[in-house]
């Protein structure tokens, strides 16, 4: 456990001193928003900024849960296939309670029941398999990621599964509608952030999610249950799946075998460029949220700019994740966490 690494450092005889490690990600955050103004002064109005923290909602929840996976060692490569199976299921499920129940909140409620359920049963999944298994994460969730897609793209039978419109109308404002001025889906990305946070950072299970990734073998001579911790790092991301695909459903009404293409990669990008280490050990949840709204404001920007195509977005994400861990592996090798 002594390889732990603790969230700040002490200064030298009292000297102020910047912990780029852990302020980097919200430095690099205020100069890309300062980029976006220069581009258009628009970006900064308060329909783009909501705009841009509602669709930052969806990959910065499901990020959420990645940092603890990766914190305690793991790696989930199926999260976009899975949002898409369980937005499909979703979707089967109310259009086909509607004659019994109507089109109002129990059959929404069915609908949000299920995808809960599946979101801890394919965490569970890929936990029980990674660890009793002894097989790489890697390659589990490779295989779960093409099971996933394989299956929305077999109940859709190659289109699309389309939700019902009076069912739409009433399950449409947990994406469209505000609290307090604020869209609901970010409030719900707060939440799960907050959670996250204290989960990481104030309790037992935190910190078993940090001696595991330092070292696993230690951990099991501290008498920690490194494989139920792992699993449950699994089922945290299952859930936070599920919480960000019910709040995705209602946008779109739909769901087909495209539905959350790439989110995996957009959901380790925010991870990787909050600060979190890949190999594992050390996890920030609020520099994942950042990591979360910059890939976002990435993709505004461009939509704002003619100067890079949309089309690019991809390639800027994946550029960033490369950079964002060679920079981890150089601190690394001058002896910093």
């Amino acid at each position: 456990m002594s390889n732990v690494v603790p969230e700040h450092k002490s200064s030298k005889r009292g000297t102020v001193s910047i912990d780029f490690k852990t302020w980097g990600p919200f430095v690099a955050l205020v100069v890309l928003a300062l980029l976006g103004v220069l581009i258009n002064p628009a970006f900064l109005g308060l329909d783009n900024l909501a705009n841009m923290l509602t669709r930052s909602a969806f990959i910065g929840i499901i990020a959420v849960g990645a940092t603890f996976v990766i914190t305690a060692g793991g790696l989930d490569l199926s999260v976009g296939s899975m949002a898409a199976f369980i937005a499909g299921v979703m979707i089967i499920l109310m259009n086909g309670v509607l004659e019994q129940f109507g089109p109002g909140l129990v059959t929404v409620s069915i609908g949000v029941g299920a995808s809960l359920i599946l979101g801890v049963g394919a965490g569970f999944i890929n936990g029980i398999v990674t660890t009793k298994g002894r097989i790489e994460a890697f390659i589990v969730t490779l295989g779960t990621m093409g099971i996933y897609r394989s299956l929305v793209t077999y109940l859709a039978d190659g289109g699309t599964l389309t939700l019902d419109w009076n069912v739409r109308d009433v399950y449409r404002p947990v994406y469209y509608d505000s609290l307090l001025g604020i869209p609901i889906p970010v409030w719900v990305f707060l939440f799960v952030a907050v959670t996250g946070y204290i989960l990481l950072n104030y309790t037992r299970f935190g910190r078993y999610c940090f001696a595991i990734g330092s070292n696993e073998k230690v951990a099991e001579y501290s008498a920690i249950h490194v494989d139920r911790v792992k699993t449950l790092t699994y089922v945290m991301q299952g859930v936070c799946v599920s919480l960000a695909t019910i709040i995705y459903v209602p946008r779109l009404g739909s769901a087909s075998a495209a539905t959350g293409v790439l989110w995996e990669l957009e959901a380790i990008a925010a991870v990787i460029i909050g600060g979190t280490v890949l190999k594992g050990g050390h996890g920030r949840i609020w520099g994942t949220v950042v990591g979360a709204i910059m890939l976002t404001m990435i993709g505004n920007i461009l939509n704002l700019t003619d100067a890079i195509s949309n089309y690019l977005n991809g390639t800027v994400q994946g550029i960033i994740i490369i950079v964002a861990v060679y920079l981890q592996r150089a601190a690394w090798r001058k002896g910093e966490p």
